[in-house]
């Protein structure tokens, strides 16, 4: 998508420059400067960013139907009516997820991405080994088929999994105890709104965004009520299902997140 092509999208949808920003995690300024032409060379990845929110109304990029088509799916099938059986017959070599019957297209993570996950994820897996917890803690891409039905498929980024006989032919059926999710530019509608809706929904008990393009960490702790709990990772942040005994350091994360700015 061109920039002018982007501008014209702007304005059929009638997104503010904050409203643009806000969305994809591009800096205010750095929007403004892009569309007013002060921005020669945008950066490929800002772009992306841009056009992402663009693109799509619904919380991240939903694939076409003919897309959709072209990687297996039947023909006759269209958006919402998908199931986890098209879900599966995808190539391994494409990241999607299938939330209510649509599939959207799952982006390879960025290096920092991928780094922010891995990072908590150890510190929950080394603390469950040193206490010798019955839990276990996972990394994606792990299929979690979280409302036990045939039309919802995600991989979070990390997450907790207490009920063993949950775990079904390397897949989980049914909810997670504790769900992160790291923000990208091309997920954020969807991490902040349609999975939030979802987890709650399925019966997460904790979930956690972390922003990496806002510097922030936002705790949802479900069974307790506590609703947008945000840090600033300066300081260890409790997991809440641990009655706060794991606390998970973030002062080195918060680091990392400038690496993904725009």
């Amino acid at each position: 998508m061109t920039i002018e092509e982007m501008k014209q999208r702007k304005l059929e949808r009638g997104y503010s420059y904050a409203q643009l920003s806000e969305l994809s995690g591009v800096p205010l300024g750095t929007v403004q400067k892009i569309f007013s032409g002060d921005t020669e060379h945008p950066r490929y990845a800002t772009l992306q960013a841009l056009e992402q929110v663009l693109k799509d109304r619904d919380g991240g990029m939903a694939l076409s139907d003919s897309a959709a088509f072209s990687y297996g799916s039947p023909r006759e099938k269209k958006q919402g009516e998908y199931t986890v059986a098209d879900y599966l017959a995808m190539p391994e070599e494409l990241r999607v997820e299938l939330i209510d019957g649509v599939i959207y297209d799952v982006a390879a993570p960025m290096f920092d991405h991928q780094k922010i996950a891995g990072e908590i994820y150890r510190q929950i897996a080394n603390y469950i080994m040193d206490n010798g917890g019955k839990c276990e803690a996972g990394i994606s891409p792990i299929d979690v088929q979280l409302d036990r039905d045939d039309k919802t498929m995600v991989q979070p980024d990390v997450l907790i999994l207490c009920d063993g006989e949950k775990l079904l032919k390397g897949r989980v059926f049914g909810a997670p105890d504790f769900v992160l999710e790291v923000v990208s530019p091309s997920t954020k509608r969807r991490d902040y709104f349609k999975k939030l809706m979802k987890y709650e929904n399925a019966g997460v008990r904790e979930y956690w965004i972390l922003d990496p393009y806002k510097r922030q960490l936002v705790v949802f702790f479900f069974e307790a009520d506590i609703y947008a709990q945000i840090h600033d990772m300066t300081e260890p942040v409790p997991v809440n299902i641990y009655g706060g005994k794991l606390r998970i350091r973030t002062d080195h994360i918060l680091e990392w997140c400038g690496n993904m700015e725009r």
